[in-house]
């Protein structure tokens, strides 16, 4: 039982990554034939996907156990998103672009924490192309400045 809940739990990030670029696909199709949708729709669909990709990003961390720097980190992402979902959907209000300045620089920052490695590399990457190694290694079959292969 617990390795469908594991199974569940990881699917999770993956289902709301794809409802999320439906959205977006949904906000595109609203900038090509703005017609066929109601007034205040463009708003409110730009904001749900920034949203949603906020929360998947949360809930891939928490799918993968991941340490609580990767988890600092990923909650800096998911405030960005926020911050932007934020100022998409309440755009008149006076702090609209405190919003917007706000989520420029929590991005920024998680740009800036990427190109310092911070947090360092966990013991695997998620990336498939990595083949489960850390991200920056290789395995010795080469003769990169990593290994003395």
């Amino acid at each position: 039982m617990s390795s469908h809940r594991d199974y569940a739990r990881r699917q999770l990030p993956r289902i709301l990554g794809l409802a999320t670029l439906a959205v977006v696909v949904l906000l595109l199709v609203q900038d090509a034939a703005p017609g066929l949708f109601p007034a205040g729709s463009h708003r409110i669909l730009a904001a749900f996907s920034l949203g949603m990709i906020a929360c998947a990003c949360l809930a891939f961390q928490a799918a993968h156990r991941t340490g609580a720097m990767e988890l600092a980190k990923a909650s800096v992402l998911a405030a960005a998103f926020l911050f932007w979902a934020a100022n998409q959907f309440w755009p008149s209000l006076p702090q609209a672009p405190l919003f917007n300045d706000v989520a420029i620089g929590l991005f920024v920052l998680d740009a800036f924490l990427a190109i310092a490695g911070w947090p360092p590399a966990a013991k695997a990457s998620f990336f498939p192309q990595s083949g489960g190694r850390r991200a920056g290694r290789c395995d010795g079959g080469c003769s990169c400045a990593n290994c003395n292969g």
